[in-house]
């Protein structure tokens, strides 16, 4: 081949990793990235004449409430449109807010990204008349607020004004409670975020069955600093101190019945700080025979209900999958978030405003979280992957801001029995191939069922580990991740996984039962008889920006839709499954399927799901 021919051919080679890597759902610009507060300068002397900005009220909370819209009025004599207005917290971001700056010598004069900004002329008038007002939305964080004026646009920005601190009237209070399944299926965890160590309050739940009275069980307490971050910006300008998370174990609960819980802290003088009251409904005892409804999604990020950040368009389904489940919180039991919660990618204040937006459905459901790869991935840090996905938070805030039942919380896998199910909540972000850890806990998990009593048997894990018909994966010419299901699909046949859950690909599919790339069955709404494949399902449109799909349909996919929606199992006895796709729009069913099974089909062999046996009578 002649010089030409191979620099024509390393440009086309470069032309389409360029389009394979553009496809993929890493990409998604993290609204606070694109302002470069490295490059930002101060100008209040300059012009202290003309600009201003006020926020009223002053005091926020004073009906203990955890969230409160500011009205925020502000102007100058120069606007432009790319002016905008920012919202800090602490507010004195200013000055003493730098780390050492011997240990982290690049950082800047302002050292601290917004927690979340909007554009001046979002108010009609501003650029008319240079005054503006704006609504924003605020919720407790562990600190005060103040909002400040830039000019120079989000690449170059300039400070011009900044107002007077608001702030909550108790900025420390316990708040966003998040249950979750413990490690066995009589005890529920709550955790919750709160401004109090423990050297100055102790952390508590009060609870009870409803009607009757109460016990106190007390929490222990984590947190983690900035040293924990392993890179920019999460150790750098989009740092904020992530307050204190508390747990607290429920144990000995009676199956289906009603509890009510209320967080608390105990001060010094043993007066006590109260969070909300709260019920949640004890899980069924593993393979108890009653209705059971279980959530499914991926993928859902958070967004802001004050519009601010939202030019980035890079979740724009999040609220309505949230509002979506919190108007449905009567018709379903616990939820499975397989990864990709907020999307912070290294700005931790993202991470509070994730547990404020779900908290209307973690306070009241077990919210079971999952490792994606916007909170695990860093270069270097133990991970499966080389890449810079979590933006230097490297697992540490999924880790922490969330109890989920595993034996080590650095490895993100672990079972939950509900009921008649049993779900194995893989970590596609480490290892899974054969003989690591991972595998063995897979293959100890899904084989460790009695199908008898729990015949509902769910793999789930973020990245597509099965199959999928996104545009970069057929690209790859591998309809999933690289070396995904090559050391699993052996595993999910032997041990006759019902379904197989992934997120990862902000879109959703499903699958025929498959097994080696090939359908096993030409059914595709009802199935019955000898269970011979896995159902493949990939549920990542909870709310990011959306995958597109390979033009060329594959002969196992069996429905596919570009839109947000999450998905619902419902077990009606041990053999009968309903499976539902609703749209986070409208709430509606596009998309379903149903499994009629007893026992003795489980148990018949098939292709490489049987030992082999002896001649021996």
């Amino acid at each position: 081949m002649g010089m030409a021919h191979v620099a024509l051919a390393a440009v086309l080679a470069m032309a389409a990793a360029a389009a394979t890597v553009s496809a993929s759902p890493a990409l998604g610009v993290q609204p606070l990235s694109k302002i470069a507060i490295h490059k930002a300068t101060v100008h209040l002397d300059l012009h202290r004449s003309s600009a201003y900005v006020r926020a009223t009220p002053a005091l926020l909370g004073g009906q203990d409430e955890d969230t409160a819209w500011v009205t925020v009025k502000y102007g100058w004599d120069n606007p432009t449109p790319d002016d905008w207005i920012a919202v800090f917290s602490p507010a004195d971001f200013i000055s003493g807010t730098c780390p050492n700056p011997e240990r982290y010598p690049a950082e800047p004069l302002l050292c601290t990204a917004p927690i979340k900004y909007q554009y001046a002329n979002y108010s009609a008038n501003y650029l008319k008349g240079g005054k503006g007002t704006i609504r924003l939305q605020l919720i407790n964080q562990r600190a005060d607020f103040s909002f400040a004026l830039f000019t120079g646009g989000l690449e170059n920005p300039k400070l011009v004004s900044v107002s007077k601190a608001v702030v909550f009237k108790n900025p420390k209070a316990p708040v966003f409670p998040r249950l979750a399944q413990g490690k066995t299926h009589d005890e529920m965890t709550v955790t919750w975020t709160s401004g109090y160590d423990v050297s100055e309050a102790y952390p508590f739940v009060e609870w009870g069955m409803v009607g009757a009275a109460g016990t106190r069980t007390p929490a222990g307490t984590l947190t983690f600093n900035r040293g924990s971050m392993c890179g920019e910006p999460a150790r750098t300008v989009g740092w904020r101190e992530p307050g204190f998370i508390h747990t607290a174990f429920m144990r000995n609960l009676w199956p289906n019945k009603e509890y009510f819980y209320k967080i608390g802290h105990e001060l010094s003088d043993g007066t006590v700080v109260w969070a909300k009251s709260y019920t949640f409904r004890a899980p069924p005892t593993p393979g108890q025979n009653s209705l059971q409804r279980i959530i499914v999604f991926g993928d859902m990020g958070k967004a802001e209900r004050d519009g601010s950040n939202e030019f980035a368009n890079y979740q724009p389904g999040s609220l309505n999958t949230t509002d979506r489940l919190i108007e449905d919180l009567d018709n379903y039991d616990i939820v499975f978030h397989i990864g990709d919660m907020p999307y912070a990618n290294g700005y931790l204040s993202q991470w509070d405003q994730f547990t404020a937006q779900v908290a209307p459905i973690s306070a009241k459901k077990p919210y079971m979280v999952a490792s994606g790869n916007h909170e695990r991935d860093w270069p270097n840090t133990g991970g499966f992957f080389d890449v810079e996905d979590s933006g230097g938070e490297c697992g540490v805030p999924a880790e922490t801001m969330y109890y989920y039942p595993a034996e080590n919380r650095a490895n993100f896998w672990y079972k939950v029995d509900y009921g008649m199910f049993r779900f194995c909540v893989a970590d596609s972000e480490h290892d899974w191939r054969e003989g690591t850890p991972q595998y063995k806990f897979i293959e100890e998990c899904l084989s460790t069922v009695d199908r008898k009593h729990q015949p509902w048997l769910i793999f789930t894990a973020h990245r597509v580990l099965g199959y999928s018909s996104n545009s970069w994966y057929a690209d790859q010419g591998s309809f999933e991740e690289p070396e995904g299901r090559e050391s699993l699909q052996k595993l999910w046949q032997k041990y006759r996984v019902d379904i197989a859950y992934f997120g990862h690909v902000h879109n959703y599919e499903r699958t025929c039962p498959l097994y080696q790339s090939q359908c096993v069955n030409n059914e595709r709404s009802h199935y019955s008889g000898t269970m011979n494949g896995t159902i493949f399902v990939v549920a990542g449109g909870g709310g990011s920006h959306l995958s597109e799909y390979t033009t060329a349909i594959p002969k196992w996919s069996i429905f596919r839709d570009h839109d947000y929606g999450f998905t619902k199992l419902t077990a009606f006895n041990h053999s009968s499954l309903l499976f539902e796709y609703m749209k986070s729009s409208d709430g509606k069913v596009y998309d379903s399927f149903t499994i009629h099974r007893d026992y003795r089909e489980v148990l018949s062999c098939v292709h490489d799901s049987c030992f082999p046996t002896t001649l021996a009578s």
